[in-house]
């Protein structure tokens, strides 16, 4: 089975992601409550890839590529925008979000949330994103 996926930035191509990703997770019999949880966290990123750090520009890629580990999945997200700065960011409180009724800025702390690791590196020009979910 293709565990991996190359798409251009622009925000149509996240629906091929997001369907690569229920493809890969339905042979491993999640419950659907986890298997959406882990599209959207990769959605979510993904989506910042492509709008933040690629400025939707289709001459750029990112790349996805998802490991079967022992008791977890791995994805791998790769591209060559502008690095995401971890040590900048500052994680929003989401009730209050919610409370003020502001959209958006809330993805990180959602994706941090639902997986287990979340880890960003930067290889030269490349950008690394790993997420890791454990699963039984």
């Amino acid at each position: 089975m293709n565990n991996s996926i190359r798409v251009n930035c622009t925000k149509k191509n996240l629906k091929l992601i997001r369907d690569f990703v229920t493809e890969y997770l339905r042979t491993l019999a999640l419950s659907d409550i986890l298997m959406n949880q882990i599209v959207l966290a990769v959605d979510e990123i993904c989506a910042n890839l492509i709008i933040h750090a690629n400025h939707e520009n289709p001459e750029k890629h990112i790349t996805l590529t998802i490991h079967k580990l022992k008791g977890q999945v791995k994805f791998e997200i790769t591209d060559e925008g502008v690095a995401f700065e971890r040590s900048n960011y500052k994680e929003p409180n989401i009730e209050e979000h919610i409370r003020i009724g502001k959209k958006g800025g809330v993805g990180i702390a959602l994706v941090n949330r639902i997986m287990d690791k979340v880890e960003f590196s930067t290889k030269g020009n490349k950008n690394i994103c790993l997420l890791y979910k454990k699963i039984v």
